[in-house]
């Protein structure tokens, strides 16, 4: 059985994407309690700009949103040789997982840390090894159910902008579906995720959660442009990989929406 998987180049690369982005998530969710300023990362003062009423607001964001920019375009990827269905079952694996990871972060929290750890911590100029390990892990509830639900509703909207968008284009155009799904999918990801998380989780006003949100959204509509050639290479490295034939026949495929993977021959 596992020679006939690794055998057939489709399926396999299918498996690669899958551990890849369920892995790219899990790694965002895990980094994303850092907070780091987008301006000094250029060598720039914070600026300090006003946006709703809302005054000294800065380019601040969560280190998840280096690698997110990354499952958009593996979402885009999946969507075109693979279809809908494939996204839907890779991004219920990846909130699966990660829900998983975060049950195992709180039962290590709980566990009582050996006597010893603490002083060993001091000589690393960390006064109590057990607070900066729960500091790290111990991401709010509310933030966790506001990433995890903003995740999987944002890969919805995504394949589904996708789709509609390349049945109007057909096979030509793929920078418009691929940029042009991301665009409204990041929106709405990053409104659910200030709206659960901050809004109702710690009572932030309105124009706050607008005011981040845009800044957000102007960071993640930034990386979806810069990140859209990336698409193409992968594209290119695919069809070079599976054959023109089986790659055509492989979005022919995802565009049938009820027709699975499984079905395309092998190729070589």
């Amino acid at each position: 059985m596992i020679n006939k998987i690794l055998s057939d180049r489709p399926t396999k690369l299918f498996v690669i994407f899958s551990a890849f982005f369920v892995a790219n998530a899990l790694i965002a969710e895990c980094i994303g309690s850092k907070i780091f300023s987008l301006e000094k990362l250029f060598g720039f003062h914070p600026s300090n700009f006003s946006l709703f009423g809302e005054k000294g607001l800065s380019i601040s964001l969560t280190c998840g949103v280096l690698l997110w920019p990354l499952e958009f375009v593996m979402t885009d990827i999946v969507n075109e040789y693979y279809g809908p269905k494939a996204v839907r079952r890779i991004s219920y694996t990846a909130v699966a997982l990660i829900a998983y990871a975060f049950l195992m972060f709180y039962l290590a929290m709980s566990v009582p840390p050996a006597d010893f750890w603490y002083s060993t911590g001091v000589k690393n100029g960390i006064p109590d090894m057990s607070k900066a390990f729960n500091g790290i892990f111990g991401q709010g509830m509310w933030i966790i159910l506001g990433s995890l639900t903003a995740f999987l509703v944002s890969q919805i909207v995504d394949v589904t902008v996708f789709h509609k968008i390349k049945k109007v284009t057909g096979e030509k155009k793929v920078w418009l579906r691929a940029t042009g799904s991301t665009l409204v999918s990041q929106l709405v990801d990053s409104f659910i995720v200030l709206f659960i998380a901050f809004k109702l989780g710690q009572g932030w006003s309105w124009q706050l959660v607008f005011a981040i949100c845009v800044v957000n959204y102007i960071y993640k509509a930034s990386m979806a442009i810069i990140l859209t050639p990336v698409i193409y290479f992968v594209e290119g490295r695919i069809e070079k990989y599976v054959g023109h034939e089986t790659a055509m026949k492989m979005k022919k495929a995802a565009m049938g929406a009820g027709k699975e993977f499984e079905n395309i021959p092998a190729a070589g």
